[in-house]
């Protein structure tokens, strides 16, 4: 059976009648990078698969994380080389054959502040961890290398030179997180499961003390219906307790969230021709490059406020600011901040442990009859955590179920995406684009930059870019609709583009014209392309605002004061 690449409105609304109107072998509940893996998981295995997420694809902690694939350089410290190793194996994979367009290689240094011993001690980890990513197969980035202080100063300019002696530059990738989980949703439902965002579980159906489905309600309509399934897979991340009370059980374990924050400051802030791991009194800060920024993080707090919408306070981005100037030359200040995004890791908790000592190692539990928990991990874990979870929901289904296959599983646009990047120069000729903008496209839709050129074809105003957000093109707002599963403004602004951090107005100025594309692709009348402009433009606002405030509950507070997009 063919079925559609495409994840717009018509898929939505089939897949609901679908997710009605049969029983499934596996329901995911839950649409972050777990959650969406599960489904792909699932649905290769050829089981009958459905998967609901209450908000927009990605829209919890799978999109504001430090957008790293990575093994975790200071989890060697802890001494845990199974995760590291694991994470290791994943980043080749994710490189080499799942989503070469999507996950790039990024190097970093890290600098060295005292002579001989501090050299010879993180010159071994680093060895180790480069022996480490070998071991799952070729790990698509160079090796380690040592440099002088002199090196240090030609490669990386704006540092403060006077405090180091010389420093150590390694490899890891790096990915748009919030992309990469649109195109999952995007994969798992053209080999055929059953996927809708805005759709929210609100309780669960039970035979005795079995699970046996949920009890759903789609936002953009107000439907109330009923999905069965043989098994259910409870991927909610930082809500896993909160789900697990759904069912009326105490979860078999408990999930803590942790805040971790980011800034995202313009490139020519300072010099480098790499990012940065520093050291801190308690965990490590990344300087990574991102396109024409750079990404400064992350902080580690306990945060028992509202999930939904995590906020950042002045202090978390003091906290930012005042160790990255520890090494520049330059210091920043909060008026080279361009955006700043909170997120949320799901962290498995002992009860007093501080959140950075807590556990990345992730948990699979089948807690009641019928209902498969996962919990724990992080985001380049995220394939692992996906089989794991199926493997556990596929021993209470009869008959033989095939092994995991996503290890050969490329994501949509990846197939072939060497040979486009290589015809890069011939292709933007043919349709009279900068070289430039075709890469942009390409690293970000793959072999999939066809159906955007199509779209140019058809109508070339949307090669235009948007106002305030010179880097993406009017195409890439109708694609976010009509094939990537955006059915909002915010979704498009926040996730499918980075346009809410990245822009220095944060889209206010694309909101209005975003707005009007959505529109035609989408079905807005007047009142609510309006409607959306304007909740977006208080989100940002309270965005701001919560920024100024100098601890989490006022913060929390300033934050929760712009609506949320809630139709029904």
């Amino acid at each position: 059976m063919t079925r559609s690449t495409k994840l717009g409105p018509e898929e939505r609304a089939a897949a609901i009648e679908r997710l009605k109107s049969k029983e499934l072998d596996i329901l995911v509940v839950g649409g972050g990078i777990v959650g969406t893996g599960s489904a792909l998981d699932a649905v290769t295995r050829g089981l009958s698969v459905g998967m609901l997420e209450a908000r927009d694809w990605a829209s919890g902690t799978s999109s504001r994380s430090s957008k790293l694939v990575h093994g975790g350089i200071r989890y060697l410290e802890q001494l845990d080389f199974r995760l590291v190793r694991e994470a290791l194996t994943e980043r080749g994979l994710l490189l080499k054959r799942i989503a070469p367009h999507l996950v790039k290689p990024v190097r970093f240094l890290y600098p060295l502040k005292k002579r001989v011993f501090e050299r010879g001690y993180v010159g071994a980890g680093m060895l180790l961890y480069d022996m480490l990513s070998y071991i799952g197969g070729r790990p698509g980035v160079p090796h380690h290398r040592h440099l002088s202080r002199g090196q240090v100063a030609k490669l990386v300019p704006s540092l403060n030179h006077n405090a180091l002696v010389g420093g150590i530059t390694y490899y890891d990738a790096q990915v748009d997180d919030a992309l990469y989980v649109a195109s999952l949703a995007r994969t798992a439902s053209a080999y055929g499961a059953h996927v809708a965002s805005r759709v929210r579980v609100e309780g669960f159906l039970k035979v005795g003390e079995r699970v046996v489905g949920v009890q759903a309600h789609d936002l953009q309509t107000g439907e109330r219906f009923e999905v069965r399934a043989k098994q259910v897979v409870n991927a909610t991340g930082v809500w896993t307790d909160d789900t697990q009370r759904m069912v009326g059980e105490r979860g078999t374990f408990k999930v803590r969230a942790s805040k971790g924050i980011h800034l995202v400051v313009p490139r020519d802030r300072f010099q480098s021709s790499m990012g940065l791991l520093l050291r801190t009194e308690k965990s490590v800060l990344f300087v990574i490059p991102w396109g024409r920024h750079w990404l400064i993080g992350t902080t580690d707090t306990d945060w028992h406020l509202d999930k939904a919408h995590p906020a950042a306070t002045a202090a978390d981005i003091d906290y930012l600011l005042e160790h990255v100037n520890a090494v520049l030359q330059v210091p920043l200040t909060r008026e080279d901040v361009e955006g700043v995004y909170a997120g949320l890791r799901p962290l498995l908790a002992g009860e007093s442990e501080q959140t950075s000592k807590l556990s990345r190692e992730h948990l699979v539990g089948h807690s009641v009859p019928g209902l498969v928990v996962i919990a724990g991990g992080k985001w380049t874990t995220y394939r692992v955590m996906a089989k794991d979870a199926i493997d556990a929901a596929v021993d209470a289904l009869d008959g033989l179920v095939p092994p995991s296959t996503t290890k050969e599983i490329p994501l949509l646009g990846a197939e072939g995406y060497r040979a486009a990047w290589n015809k890069r120069g011939k292709i933007a000729h043919a349709f009279n684009l900068h070289t430039v903008r075709i890469e942009h496209l390409l690293n970000r839709y793959g072999t999939l930059t066809d159906e955007l050129l199509d779209l140019i074809k058809e109508k070339p105003e949307l090669a235009d870019p948007l106002p305030g957000a010179d880097d993406y093109i009017q195409a890439e707002v109708v694609y976010a609709a009509t094939h990537m599963g955006a059915l909002h403004l915010e979704d498009v602004l926040a996730r499918r583009t980075r346009i809410s951090i990245e822009a220095w107005d944060r889209g206010v100025s694309a909101a209005p014209v975003a707005a009007r594309l959505l529109a035609g692709v989408l079905g807005w009348d007047t009142e609510r392309e309006e409607r959306e402009v304007s909740i977006y433009l208080k989100r940002v606002a309270a965005e701001r605002a919560s920024q100024t405030q100098p601890d989490d509950e006022s913060a929390d507070r300033v934050r929760l004061e712009a609506p949320d997009i809630v139709t029904n």
